[in-house]
């Protein structure tokens, strides 16, 4: 077996005393992305068989074992190389309840709610759509106006520094000054990210991913992960690292959502008394869902894109309605964003700034396709397919060095820097060499660089890399043939692939998406100038189609969208004629990305061992039964139970059981009767916390009366089993279980087969899946880990291994 130690996070502190896991255990770090915290401090060690332990079909490896050993052999500093294995995956994520506890307090509710009360509480949800969209698209204009002043800042401060030496000389001046600012710049977006809020790297679409799939991510729907999120995107982009801003405002739009759906903020310690009906997983994804599709409409004014991002990237649940409100959602966003810039740029009733980028406009006279393009099409799209799973295997090896070494909060910050002034210095040194020079008049260059060229002329490499990244994307479509000498594109394409591919996994806030466009546009620009080279210059091959071409089939080859990409890359460039070459570039592409590696997101998931369950079960997988993949024994209560058990099977640190299966069974017996119900332990501590028992000789008696509203009031951070005092006189005490367990908990008989199981589960977005006997007794218990750890590998199916990690 491979070496095994902590690892690295997505959110790398421990957590707070009030932020604990559902099953109520403090103070835990959650392995996932760019390595920070405590939890990179701990040691490795080889494990031994005995270091397995079975329970059931459940592997545990037990990392906490022999500590004395542990000590004796390991320094207690941190190491510096943190074993990783990707053959592992995580005990210490939790699933979310996407399946309501319909128990009696949950029907008496619903019993009495009338039918003016149902139409109140769908309003509600059609208001709280409205606001996701107003306030994502504020966001995304905040974002805009914010980074495009900074960074006209510092291109005018550089640009006339420049200007000043080339006369003069001394043009090390200019690049000293360039490589600083973006290294000072993108060391404050990395120090916020990297020692205030972990989860708040990248674009965080992995992370939403795993949150709609079911899993649940510490911290990534804060309001403190928002702020840091807003501003590390402000100060990469500005920092001219090779990121784009529009990757995350799908994050900023998750985290708007969760924040509005629930009506208060735990960070602000703030309870607005509204919206608490809304306080349940169920909802809560469901309105994440809507906020992912709305940044997605703000970032490119895409609304039906991001509807579809919506429903292909990341719901584990979609019916009509939720399609609606979802696309309403989208609408206001756009709406909101439109109309804020608009004004800002002083055109108040001219609606033309849909989205954070638009791609202009293409003329369709002048730039249809015949028939005979299709094959080149294709061609263009098994390009991008190749050159996105080169992009995506290098990452992935980069990544692999990341969590081994670069796992501390400091060394990340100095990686992000160096990259920064690496950024700057392989954009100075290209536009010094380059002897790319074009007339200025009529060009949309914002930041013309004369350098070395002639009186009238500017240098054309600084268009591509002398802007920030959304402004050289729409210059690479839109501008005239003849704009680029094809050396200056292709060493531009080779150095930015680079870049890209080594600033993605910074810590830092930042997107792939329109990196992955922008070396797609200078590659397909390229293609389409040797094609009219080829061909004498026919008006079919115009560089500008074959550059939008290009970026669909790189960002397709890198992300493996399909449906929505081609709606999204429609929306943004205004234009349905090439619908169906995009199409046909985007599943090139990903069919040809898809025979070699995965995708960036799910390779990025799968890194990090979470228990991420796909749409179907692994294709060789019928030969397993439930019997085979459960975990067992089962800790189960009975219906009416001793209170000092429930603490003591909430306190036991050996399990992290958060569903116990309630039986029937009378106090003082023995005898176990079939299963009765479920019961979740944040149930257990609420009751617990109030009290909800009674003296073992007054059974009789009523219990205290709880309301669902006490249990929403604890969501979503149920107090640890620690911080309640129960007095040894109270866990004499007994707890009627029977009116706060689910009394219909979906089950399954231990010789169904693993896909049954897997359709089951997924589909109802379930997180406890109960196996019984032909008795209906109690024999086993399937959970997302117990399924997720099953998968097709390259020489047939697969069993991960469950570790502590």
């Amino acid at each position: 077996m491979a070496n095994v130690a902590k690892k690295v996070s997505w959110s790398g502190r421990d957590r707070d005393e009030d932020d604990c896991d559902e099953d109520g255990r403090a103070g835990e770090t959650t392995p996932l992305l760019n390595g920070t915290g405590p939890g990179a401090a701990a040691g490795s060690r080889q494990l031994t068989p005995s270091s397995f332990l079975r329970i059931g079909q459940l592997s545990n490896v037990d990392l906490n074992e022999d500590v004395h050993e542990l000590e004796t052999e390991l320094p207690r500093q941190r190491p510096n190389e943190i074993p990783h294995n990707e053959k592992l995956l995580s005990l210490k994520y939790e699933s979310l309840d996407y399946d309501n506890s319909e128990n009696q307090l949950f029907l008496e509710e619903e019993r009495r709610i009338n039918h003016t009360a149902f139409r109140t509480v769908e309003i509600k949800r059609w208001v709280i759509c409205a606001m996701i969209g107003i306030l994502t698209g504020l966001v995304a204009c905040f974002i805009d106006i914010v980074v495009e002043n900074l960074a006209g800042l510092k291109y005018r401060v550089v640009k006339g520094n420049i200007d000043k030496f080339t006369e003069k000389g001394g043009l090390s001046f200019s690049l000293l000054l360039w490589a600083t600012l973006n290294a000072s710049v993108v060391m404050v977006g990395s120090v916020i990210v990297a020692f205030i809020e972990p989860v708040a790297a990248g674009s965080g679409i992995p992370q939403i991913k795993c949150y709609l799939n079911g899993v649940k991510i510490p911290h990534v729907v804060r309001l403190k992960t928002l702020v840091i999120k807003v501003c590390g995107v402000i100060l990469s982009v500005v920092g001219g690292l090779a990121v784009g801003k529009e990757g995350p405002m799908i994050h900023s739009g998750a985290v708007i959502a969760a924040g509005i759906s629930q009506g208060r903020s735990t960070s602000l310690k703030r309870d607005f008394k509204i919206f608490e009906y809304f306080r349940r997983d169920t909802e809560k994804r469901d309105f994440v869902s809507a906020g992912a599709a709305a940044g997605v409409s703000a970032a490119f004014g895409a609304p039906v894109g991001g509807v579809l991002f919506s429903l292909e990237e990341g719901a584990s649940f979609w019916n009509q309605f939720l399609t609606w409100r979802i696309f309403f959602a989208s609408m206001i966003s756009t709406f909101t964003l439109n109309s804020v810039l608009s004004v800002y740029h002083g055109n108040a009733w001219d609606l033309s700034s849909p989205g954070l980028i638009n791609f202009g406009r293409f003329d369709n006279e002048k730039m249809g396709y015949t028939i005979q393009e299709i094959p080149i099409f294709i061609f263009m799209g098994v390009v991008g397919g190749i050159l996105g799973a080169l992009f995506n295997a290098l990452n992935y090896w980069l990544t692999m060095f990341r969590i081994r070494y670069i796992h501390r909060p400091c060394l990340q910050v100095v990686e992000a820097m160096l990259v920064a002034a690496v950024t700057a210095t392989v954009g100075f040194v290209m536009i010094y060499c380059s002897r790319d020079c074009q007339p200025i008049q009529g060009s949309t260059v914002a930041y013309p660089l004369q350098l070395f060229c002639a009186d009238g002329e500017y240098n054309s490499m600084a268009t591509a890399f002398f802007n920030t990244p959304e402004k050289s994307v729409v210059n690479l479509f839109h501008d005239a043939p003849g704009s680029y000498n094809p050396m200056t594109l292709g060493m531009f394409t080779l150095m930015y692939f680079f870049l890209a591919c080594w600033t993605y996994g910074l810590t830092v806030s930042a997107g792939v998406f329109i990196p992955s466009l922008l070396i797609g546009a200078a590659w397909g620009r390229l293609f389409g100038i040797s094609l009219s080279y080829l061909t004498k210059g026919s008006i079919w091959a115009d560089p500008g189609k074959y550059a939008l071409m290009g970026a669909a089939a790189q960002l397709g080859g890198i992300v493996r969208m399909t449906l929505s990409l081609t709606v999204i890359m429609m929306e943004a460039t205004g234009n349905v004629t090439y619908g169906f070459p995009i199409m046909l570039v985007l599943m090139t592409a990903k069919i040809v990305g898809d025979y070699f590696v995965e995708g960036l997101y799910d390779m990025h998931i799968q890194l990090q061992s979470v228990p991420f369950l796909h749409w179907e079960a692994p294709v060789t997988s019928h030969s397993l039964t439930a019997r085979e993949v459960m975990s067992a024994p089962v800790t189960c209560l009975r219906r009416i139970e001793r209170v000092g058990t429930v603490v003591d099977i909430l306190s036991d640190t050996s399990s992290n059981h958060n569903g116990f299966p309630v039986v029937e069974s009378n106090p003082g017996t023995t005898q176990v009767a079939g299963l009765r119900g479920l019961i979740l332990r944040s149930q257990l501590i609420v009751l617990l916390k109030h009290k909800v028992f009674v003296e073992r000789a007054n059974l009789s008696l009523v219990q205290r009366r709880l309301k669902l509203k006490d249990f929403r009031d604890a969501y979503p951070r149920f107090p640890p089993i620690q911080s309640i005092h129960v007095s040894q006189d109270e866990r004499e005490c007994m707890i009627d279980l029977s009116e706060f367990m689910n009394p219909s908990p979906y089950t399954v008989p231990q010789e169904a087969s693993l896909p049954r199981v897997f359709k089951l589960f997924r589909a109802l977005g379930l997180r406890h899946l109960v196996v019984v006997n032909n008795r209906n007794e109690v024999v086993g218990m399937v959970t997302r880990k117990d399924l997720a750890r099953y998968r097709l590998g390259k020489e047939g199916l697969e069993e991960l291994s469950l570790a502590q990690t």
